[in-house]
């Protein structure tokens, strides 16, 4: 586990980036009224809040346009530029409507730094079109208190030092400290408007002051997750990769040649690390950045680990060319996103033929056709615990990798090589009731049995089948008519159950 204390996040607050001349703002309905849910530069310089009637705003600002909110759209938008900053490090969480959070722990050396990530991070986020506001911290409540609450110029003026927290946070407003609205009104009432303030008065004093204990508790819990003395967990979009690897461009490449160079380097870095690590990957995402702010992701899959780089290479060539790059791509990254141990295997002495376990062709075999053809249409069955014939086997993907795949079933008698999807009714005629049959017509054609085996007496899995369906005891046949073809037929039910209804005849699967 990492120290707290070695923990750096950036926080930034955005917004679309609209024309400076016009002011602009977007409108929501609530409590009956329209009112402000966000606006541009020129509005805010006229005055315009956050949370104002749109009425008020208009008498401030006549000139001002508006149109209604889209939270679906905005969170959508967020949701995107979330998936674009991971460029800078896998962990980015999604803070409120308007911000995102950014763990950059160990990954600011590959920007030579944390002003000049900072400085990276501010200069493209103007340049696809979005105002914001970052700030860097040892946690994350104190990195988003600056970006959202600290007038200051300098990007190096919003890094605070790791013993620094205190005397950075002290001028700002109690707001800061990310508490709702009862809070806040609480601690104006108290007269305390600052961190500085808050932080001089005893915790059990202050507790005391609220109305009730919960609301006391949650104040002083985000004062120390603001000064690093309560942990704050993010809650990234996805976890983070066991491997990463990555390659940023000075200028933008648009060649499709250039990513599968690309690709080629990252994969040789990447399995190079899992080979000293005797690991092995089943998934990866070869994902590409664009300069104007989108992401192009593919994926590929196996059924087994791997580390074999012509093989995974293969595996991603033909997706590569679906990567559009658009203005042109700046950034690649490479990423494991599931990793299992790799046993070892049988080499040969010659390098033609690197690989000599009888398995590792059936799985390149099944990657390559998954991956071209859609894992839902390259399937095979495994065992299932059931004595029900229908449900003795399941189809599943073939390249998923399960326990349940390698267990074999208990020997059984002879089973067809060709079982109907769904047992057919017949019409028979035995020599007794119980025995097994003389004649049966199936599909209005008769047949006339010379020879019988059986009867094997499957009962029915009363303890996991629903009662709706009612399964009855059956007793399977295999006979032979009088041209020499084979069928599997049962008669379900018994003749000595009066309460259900009399047994019946069905063909279940052909032996030619």
């Amino acid at each position: 586990m990492r120290q707290s204390a070695h923990h750096k996040y950036t926080s930034c607050e955005n917004e679309l980036h609209l024309d400076e001349a016009t002011p602009f703002a977007l409108v929501h309905k609530q409590t009956n009224c329209l009112q402000i849910a966000a606006m541009n530069k020129a509005a805010r310089q006229g005055s315009v809040q956050l949370g104002m009637r749109l009425t008020d705003a208009c008498s401030l600002l006549p000139t001002l346009t508006t149109q209604p909110s889209d939270p679906e759209a905005d969170a959508c938008l967020l949701r995107k530029l979330a998936n674009w900053c991971q460029r800078y490090t896998p962990v980015v969480s999604i803070d409120g409507a308007d911000g995102l959070l950014l763990d950059i722990t160990g990954a600011a050396h590959l920007c030579g730094g944390e002003e000049p990530l900072l400085s990276d991070l501010k200069k493209r986020l103007s340049e696809i079109g979005f105002e914001n506001q970052l700030g860097l911290a040892k946690t994350p409540g104190a990195a988003w208190a600056i970006a959202r609450f600290a007038h200051v110029q300098t990007l190096a003026e919003r890094i605070i030092p790791s013993g620094d927290l205190k005397a950075f946070l002290a001028p700002l407003p109690i707001a800061s400290l990310r508490l709702d609205e009862n809070a806040l009104y609480l601690l104006k009432r108290f007269g305390l408007k600052t961190v500085s303030d808050l932080c001089r008065i005893p915790r059990a004093s202050l507790k005391r002051r609220f109305p009730s204990k919960e609301v006391g508790e949650a104040v002083l819990h985000r004062l120390d997750q603001a000064l690093g003395q309560a942990n704050e967990p993010l809650l990234p979009l996805k976890p983070a990769p066991a491997y990463r690897e990555h390659i940023s461009y000075p200028e933008p490449i648009l060649a499709t040649e250039s990513f599968h160079l690309g690709l080629q380097d990252l994969l040789e870095r990447l399995c190079q690390r899992m080979e000293k690590d005797r690991k092995g990957t089943t998934a990866l995402t070869y994902a590409a950045f664009h300069a104007d702010g989108g992401v192009s992701q593919i994926s590929i899959a196996t059924a087994a680990p791997s580390r074999h780089v012509p093989h995974l290479m293969h595996l991603f060539h033909d997706r590569i060319e679906t990567i559009n790059p658009g203005f042109g791509v700046d950034h690649l990254i490479l990423s494991a996103d599931t990793v299992e141990t790799l046993t070892p295997e049988q080499l040969a002495l010659t390098a033609s033929a690197p690989e000599l376990s009888d398995s590792y062709g059936v799985h390149q075999l099944i990657d390559r056709l998954s991956n071209r053809l859609g894992a839902k249409n390259v399937q095979r069955s495994i065992a299932c615990e059931s004595h029900i014939p229908e449900r003795e086997e399941q189809r599943v993907p073939a390249i998923q990798s399960t326990a349940s795949e390698t267990q074999t079933s208990p020997p059984k008698p002879l089973r067809p090589i060709r079982l109907l999807n769904r047992p057919e009714p017949i019409k028979v005629m035995a020599e007794f009731p119980e025995g097994p049959p003389m004649r049966f017509t199936w599909r209005r054609v008769a047949h006339r049995v010379v020879r019988a085996e059986g009867p094997e007496r499957i009962a029915p899995e009363w303890w996991s089948v629903p009662r709706r369906e009612r399964l009855r005891t059956r007793d399977y046949y295999r006979v032979e008519d009088v041209e020499g073809r084979r069928f599997w037929l049962f008669r379900e039910g018994l003749y000595r159950d009066r309460e259900q209804h009399l047994p019946t005849w069905h063909i279940h699967g052909l032996f030619t």
